[in-house]
């Protein structure tokens, strides 16, 4: 997962998501709500002087030129507290992080005063581009948002749970092993609550913090910092929200055969006390601390024939396999398409493993510090088949982040931000039996009865994920809007869980959470006050930019089985397509890689057609069984 710069444009690192939307949407103009009085008056008074054209030209030359240094000033702020968390490091980041949020607060209200001129399209772009962002004029309230922005991710890295009878305190690394190797309901649902509970602690640092984003939103014209995030992909946000609850619709009849399957096969191996047949199925129980990907629970749920044998974690673990050594099999897939080697500055900077010595954020992502050559990876990369995926997503980041590098300044990001999550898992797609064949990690040939199997893993992290993704960001924009106040944040949070996941809060007491609880602090990203529509999206795009890809490669077999991995024509189709950037509106890099100019779920369904077959046979057969 990416980082989050904060100037529009130019993603300084990746620091697991950009936290201000970076892709151009509609502008201020087109927003919900109008700039207040003294925005409203400066624009005014600017706008009266008639500006030029080549004024226009000199101010984003200047402007992209003070961008580059102060996002690599933060970028590598936020690398040292990612690494080093300490009150410190903090400051020093929330520091440079006001230095940014000022920078590109007062870029965006001078980019107003060029609206309307006749600039071209490439300069009218990235005047679009600086206007998506928030501003606060009042310099106590972009520090108090800068520190807040450090302490929220500060305080979810240093978190542990401390058991009350005296057990060491485990940090989330720790409690996410019992979750995705443990069995033992109570041991689940010990690891699971002891890591939400943790969340409350920083609560009403997040209440303070949504009162000054939207703050920030609103001096820059947008109803809330909602709207702002909705506006970054080429529509309105009131039509990206429909856009988001149709391609939700499009696939959910997957999803719920999925959920079906699961619920039958839990219910098998916990029993009937601990898996109802009916409503939500308690969401502990998924082998995950947030139950958004299910592939811990494989062994419960593969099918009796049709499995497959490999097992990738057992063999990188037989071959003591080094987090370098992982990153290595990443590169090279890569390299196999035709794209260049990683820098010898990658291998020297990037975090590859937990250190020993020191707190770190774990979490994976991928960093540009410089916008050019010095990229990197932050991740504490463990032998297992999970992270093997996860490195070859993150370089899918570095080489997006290589691929545009010669575009300007403010053209160096994705064409979405659902686009530089989807490069990466686009690639993924194509870790298949046949890939690790032919990296010598399969000795033998694949079973060809295999693919549910096989399907079956892929969807637990692919189709599972998909309501999740979806409704993270729709619980916040209610957050943001007001809808849902600081008391509603559990009740909201799990009625949402239920609503879209089919799953609920652990435990007996408190179906819904308390007043002061807040669950949703317990994932990353909304603490980081990161955007999750783009895992969504990404989700989507990924099997539309593989059908593509293996169309170009001349592959005429059953989707799934389709791997790219040494095909340079496939490899120049997706390397045209990163080059752009975000120079272009994103339909029209979707149309460079596919043909295709709207986002669409048909290729996840094409792709999963045999698995859902498979389902629906299956979940009529143990409906029988178990009396549904």
């Amino acid at each position: 997962m990416k980082p989050k710069p904060l100037l529009p444009a130019i993603p300084p690192v990746v620091l697991i998501v950009p936290l201000v939307l970076l892709a151009l949407g509609a502008g201020p103009a087109q927003a919900q709500a109008k700039p207040n009085a003294p925005a409203k008056a400066k624009a005014g008074a600017k706008a009266a002087a008639k500006p030029a054209v080549a004024e226009a030209k000199r101010f984003l030359l200047q402007t992209e030129r003070q961008f580059g240094r102060l996002n690599t000033d933060q970028a590598r702020a936020e690398w040292v507290v990612a690494n080093f968390i300490t009150d410190d490091t903090e400051a020093i980041a929330a520091y440079f992080g006001e230095l940014q949020l000022d920078a590109a607060g007062q870029a965006a209200l001078a980019a107003r005063r060029f609206n309307g001129l006749n600039l071209g399209d490439a300069d009218a772009r990235k005047m679009k581009l600086l206007q998506l962002t928030l501003m606060l004029s009042n310099p106590k309230e972009r520090a108090d948002y800068a520190a807040a922005r450090a302490a929220l991710t500060g305080a979810y890295g240093k978190a542990r749970y401390c058991p009350a009878d005296g057990r060491p305190c485990m940090p989330l690394g720790e409690l996410e092993k019992i979750l995705a190797n443990s069995r033992d309901p109570a041991k689940l649902l010990e690891a699971w609550t002891g890591w939400h509970a943790q969340a409350s602690a920083y609560k009403g640092r997040y209440v303070d913090f949504v009162q000054l984003s939207n703050k920030g939103a609103r001096e820059m014209g947008y109803a809330d910092t909602g709207a702002l995030w909705r506006s970054g992909y080429d529509m309105p946000p009131d039509e990206f929200a429909l856009e988001m609850e149709r391609l939700w619709l499009q696939v959910k009849p997957l999803y719920e055969a999925l959920h079906e399957y699961a619920r039958y096969r839990l219910r098998a191996a916990y029993g009937p006390d601990v898996v109802p047949l009916t409503g939500p199925i308690p969401a502990h129980l998924f082998g995950n601390m947030w139950s958004q990907t299910w592939d811990n629970i494989y062994p419960l749920l593969k099918p009796a024939k049709g499995a497959g044998g490999f097992d990738l974690t057992r063999v990188l673990e037989k071959n003591r396999t080094t987090p370098r050594r992982m990153t290595e099999y990443a590169e090279g897939f890569y390299t196999s398409l035709g794209m260049p080697k990683l820098p010898a500055t990658f291998w020297e900077r990037s975090l590859l493993a937990k250190p020993r010595d020191r707190d770190v954020v774990c979490h994976a992502s991928a960093w540009s510090i410089d916008a050019r050559d010095d990229v990197r990876i932050k991740m504490c990369i463990n032998p297992t088949g999970e992270d093997f995926t996860v490195i070859h997503h993150e370089l899918g980041h570095v080489y997006y982040f290589l691929a545009y590098q010669d575009q300007p300044a403010l053209f160096r990001n994705g064409a979405n931000d659902g686009f530089h999550e989807a490069i990466g898992d686009t690639v993924a797609l194509s870790i298949t039996p046949a890939y690790f064949r032919k990296i010598g990690l399969m000795k033998e040939d694949p079973d060809p009865g295999a693919d549910i199997g096989e399907l079956l893993r892929r969807a637990l992290s692919k189709v599972a994920i998909l309501p999740f993704a979806y409704s993270v960001d729709k619980w916040r924009w209610d957050v943001y809007s007001g809808k849902t106040q600081p008391a509603d944040y559990d009740s909201t949070w799990w009625q949402s869980r239920e609503q879209y996941m089919g799953m609920r809060r652990p435990g007996t007491a408190q179906r819904f959470g308390s007043s002061d609880g807040f669950d949703a602090g317990a994932k990353y990203h909304v603490p980081a006050d990161v955007p999750y529509a783009r895992y969504f999206l990404a989700d989507l795009l990924q099997f539309q930019f593989h059908r593509a890809l293996c169309r170009e490669a001349g592959f005429t077999g059953p989707l799934h089985q389709c791997s790219i991995y040494g095909n340079e024509k496939a490899g120049r189709k997706l390397q045209a397509m990163l080059e752009l950037g975000t120079s272009k509106p994103w339909p029209e890099a979707l149309r460079a890689i596919s043909g295709e100019d709207r986002i669409d779920g048909n290729a996840l369904l094409e792709y999963f057609a045999p698995l859902k077959t498979w389902l629906d046979g299956q979940n009529r057969v143990l409906a029988s069984q178990q009396g549904g």
